[in-house]
């Protein structure tokens, strides 16, 4: 059994080939700069030297077209004809209130996810038109929808609610949503199997730190809270997005800059964060390296990015409780040993004991890595994150009507058993 997973944004398709049988991926790859012109594909196959072809994709339909055919083709390709995909599986952001776990797509889901687009959309209409673009190009094939916001969904009310005019939460769905969240699902249960518990028996945070930057407090199991908010801006100090500021800060400057409404939200979301800070990085390699070189700006941010993430640490154990582990993630937080130095150093007093030696090692994509000591009263881990694992064994567990939601099914990688490939 073969399923496709797909993630469009708005100007690239990422795809990914996951042979269900021998659990191991045999096909991923990136077409880029779809419609903005000049596009290409990066198609990756273990073992192979990288394809990389040029070809103009004017819409995401001419995408996905593309990424078919070069998954099919004789030569650079894993599959004799696209009638070998069993299904595909589709990243949608934003599920709203609507979806609080993955579904088959049909009629009623898409118009339901067209519905919520307004809540993201930078996100969601990239997110349809891949949709609607493989099942033109599919069309026998399940498609699946897998949804960011829906591990999100079991915060509580007064977690989620904004202290604004309630009005706004009935009439227009103002509330917290979280992002990330098959990757919080994802390190969360592996941390439980590290732990020698149940999720259900373990209260961790989670840390998301790529170019995006998302925080997850789970309590029992379950999410209780998160950092991002209505939109992926709010919460930790990312690559390019602010993070938590003070909300008169976008009026003032709209004011003394003469900015409109469109341009101050670019700012917050392309122009601010670690970019915003230091000039010119988003990067955070660049930004150690040039920290440890003298800059001032560099070292200012990563100050200020670890200081956050220290601050959300003590912030969401009053949320969980008793703390059983801190879980880093993603590209900064499986590969940053500098930055998880500076976010968790100092709080022995809250049970986190280093070990500097073992965070230093911890600098692979590959390997779940404890980098506190082993009488730290809480645990912490470097795992990394595979969400395309989540979104395969969704698809199949609803091919084979096994699929419950995410508290309840039993994944493999939830499994003493499992073996990371």
């Amino acid at each position: 059994m073969i399923i496709m997973a797909l993630n469009c944004g708005s100007s690239s398709v990422k795809y990914q080939l996951f042979d269900w049988e021998r659990k191991e991926v045999v096909a991923k790859g990136m077409v880029e700069r779809v419609i903005v012109g000049d596009s290409f594909i990066m198609h990756e196959v273990p073992g192979r030297e990288t394809f990389h072809h040029e070809h103009d994709c004017p819409n995401h339909q001419a995408a996905i077209d593309l990424l078919i055919k070069t998954v099919t083709d004789p030569v650079h390709g894993v599959l004799k004809s696209v009638n070998e995909i069993s299904a595909v599986g589709h990243r949608v952001v934003h599920g709203g209130e609507k979806f609080t776990c993955s579904v088959m797509i049909d009629d009623k889901v898409l118009d339901a996810v067209k519905e919520v687009q307004h809540l993201a959309p930078l996100h969601n209409p990239p997110n349809i038109e891949g949709i609607e673009a493989a099942q033109a190009l599919m069309p026998t094939v399940p498609h699946v929808a897998i949804f960011d916001t829906a591990f999100h969904q079991t915060m509580p009310e007064h977690a989620y609610i904004y202290p604004l005019p309630y009005e706004w939460y009935e009439k227009h769905q103002v509330r917290r949503y979280g992002f990330h969240g098959t990757s919080h699902l994802y390190v969360s249960k592996r941390a439980a199997i590290l732990l020698n518990k149940k999720p259900s028996e373990c209260n961790i945070i989670t840390m998301h730190i790529g170019n995006g930057v998302s925080h997850c407090a789970i309590k029992g199991g379950v999410s209780v809270d998160t950092t991002m908010g209505l939109t992926p801006l709010e919460g930790a100090v990312m690559g390019t997005r602010c993070g938590d500021i003070d909300p008169a800060i976008p009026a003032f400057m709209m004011q003394k800059e003469n900015l409109s409404a469109k341009e101050i939200d670019s700012i917050l979301n392309k122009k601010s964060g670690v970019f915003g800070v230091t000039g010119r990085f988003t990067d955070r390699r660049d930004v150690i390296e040039h920290a440890m070189t003298g800059d001032r700006r560099c070292q200012l941010s990563l100050a200020i990015e670890a200081y956050r993430l220290k601050k959300y640490i003590g912030s969401f154990m009053a949320a969980v409780g008793k703390l059983d582990a801190v879980v880093f993630t993603a590209g900064v937080g499986e590969m940053g040993a500098p930055i998880r130095e500076k976010a968790i150093e100092g709080l022995e007093h809250i049970g986190i004991i280093l070990d500097r030696e073992r965070n230093k090692g911890a600098m692979t994509r590959k390997r779940e890595t404890l980098i506190t000591t082993d009488d730290s009263p809480v645990k912490v881990f470097v795992i990394p994150t595979d969400e395309e694992l989540v979104f395969t064994e969704d698809v199949v567990a609803i091919l084979n009507g096994t699929y419950t939601d995410h508290m309840h099914f039993e994944y493999s990688f939830a499994r003493t058993d499992f073996v990371r490939k």
